[in-house]
């Protein structure tokens, strides 16, 4: 798919925002939303439909809910919203997932539909649920422009992997924003670094996953197996945040300010902490619509427990239509569940050991992500700990030591305190930034596939 790799990004941005910068003010909301739905249809034209059968039908429940008084009529119409996105999503996503676990409990013969999953739908999804919904709680007006609604919707930067932007975190800037060079300035800044993130770590240490998967697992040692799943940890965290710094980017060149999407959440000392840390909204998202709705923490230990189990299986559902992610998010829901109970406060007292008890928490959790079926789970484990020798490693640290390295220093703070220090030494700041930025597209050329993690959830 054209889509996918990101020289195709570089072609099309040069054009789509010398066009927005040129176009008259009064006219900027629909020069992005037909520039938002080409870069769509570019890499999804099947699909546009979906997207715009979402935008008809939110734009249509919530004016209805703004115009109506009765409260069953309201109802209704946020119904109608919430049964469509979530009927769209579930068709899509997750409807032969159902057939195969049907087929095989009640031994049926029903054929999967093999859709292909629209992209970016379970994130546009997600953000239009959460406008119409916040129109119900009277927390936003509803958008009467249907351009500007549409605008919100497609916006192109954040529309296939998020962040999830909710429309009352951009309704002032949809309707009255200031391009300044100031801001473009730091907008160009964070696409560089995110573009470094994707192509220059992730790409390059995603390859060591790719090995262990050319291998097969049970060909690797122990030292193998536990380089991959290491590199694997590294590879989607610069994978998806360098996506959200990308997309932030864009935003801020348009004359938008999206949400942070990560903040440094390897430095996490708990795995509270952690899930406030990565991918950010997404959790304020589940915690928002779904967690407080069912009650929080406000019914008892029991309850909470509960919601937090509904939570954690729908999370981890949400990333995937397979066990292993529902299983992701019920591990993630346990370790969440004692540390409310008891061990945050002892973890806030052990700092060294709270940060590698995250850490190992984290990395076997991605090992429950990054494998597809439980046989391959349990094969992986047991390798990690079967003290199998061998040489392999060694090649492993040859071709990635480096690359691991960088991982790891710019998983702290330390790159974020350089720029703080020298933040004021502009020429010394842009001839980094372009040696960065030169570095990355030379990759990227090199590189025939670039595909985001992400465009698969």
């Amino acid at each position: 798919m054209v889509f996918s790799s990101l020289l195709f990004l570089f072609r099309f941005l040069p054009f789509a925002l010398a066009i927005y910068y040129i176009t008259p003010y009064f006219m900027k909301n629909g020069v992005l939303l037909i520039i938002s739905l080409i870069f769509y249809a570019w890499g999804e034209p099947r699909y546009i439909l979906i997207m715009l059968i979402s935008i008809l039908v939110d734009y249509t429940a919530s004016n209805a809910i703004d115009y109506f008084q009765k409260l069953w009529v309201k109802r209704l119409f946020l119904g109608f919203s919430l049964f469509t996105n979530i009927g769209l999503l579930m068709t899509f996503k997750y409807i032969d997932f159902f057939i195969a676990n049907l087929n095989s409990v009640l031994n049926t013969e029903f054929t999967p539909l093999r859709l292909t999953l629209p992209l970016g739908i379970s994130f546009y999804t997600f953000q239009t649920m959460s406008y119409t919904l916040d129109v119900y709680k009277g927390k936003v007006k509803a958008e009467k422009n249907i351009i500007n609604f549409g605008a919100y919707v497609c916006l192109f930067p954040q529309l296939i992997a998020g962040p999830i932007v909710k429309y009352v975190d951009i309704q002032k800037e949809l309707k009255d924003r200031k391009i300044k060079l100031e801001q473009i300035s730091e907008g160009i800044r964070y696409f560089i670094m995110g573009l470094a993130s994707k192509v220059i770590i992730a790409n390059a240490i995603g390859m060591l996953w790719k090995d262990i998967e050319a291998i097969g697992v049970t060909h690797v040692s122990m030292a193998m197996a536990w380089l991959g799943i290491i590199g694997y940890t590294f590879q989607i965290y610069f994978d998806f945040s360098g996506y959200s710094l990308m997309a932030i980017g864009l935003g801020k060149m348009l004359g938008f300010q999206f949400p942070k999407n990560f903040d440094f959440p390897y430095l996490s000392t708990s795995i509270t902490e952690f899930w406030r840390r990565w991918h950010i909204t997404l959790g304020d998202w589940f915690r928002e619509y779904l967690y407080i709705p069912l009650g929080g923490n406000r019914k008892g230990v029991k309850r909470q427990r509960l919601n937090l189990f509904i939570v954690w299986s729908l999370t981890g559902f949400w990333h995937g239509a397979s066990w292993n992610f529902i299983l992701w998010g019920l591990y993630f829901a346990f370790f969440l569940i004692i540390e409310k109970e008891f061990l945050l406060e002892w973890l806030y007292n052990h700092k060294i050991f709270s940060h590698i008890y995250a850490m190992i928490v984290i990395i076997f959790g991605w090992v429950i992500f990054a494998t597809p079926n439980i046989t391959q789970l349990w094969l992986y484990i047991h390798k990690m700990f079967s003290f199998d020798r061998g040489q392999d490693y060694l090649y492993a640290l040859s071709n990635y030591g480096i690359t691991f390295l960088l991982a790891i220093l710019f998983s702290t703070y330390w790159i974020k305190k350089v720029y703080e220090r020298y933040a004021q030494r502009f020429i010394l700041v842009g001839i980094a930034l372009m040696i960065i930025f030169l570095i990355s597209v030379s990759y990227l050329v090199d590189s025939t596939f670039n595909p985001f993690l992400y465009f698969r959830f």
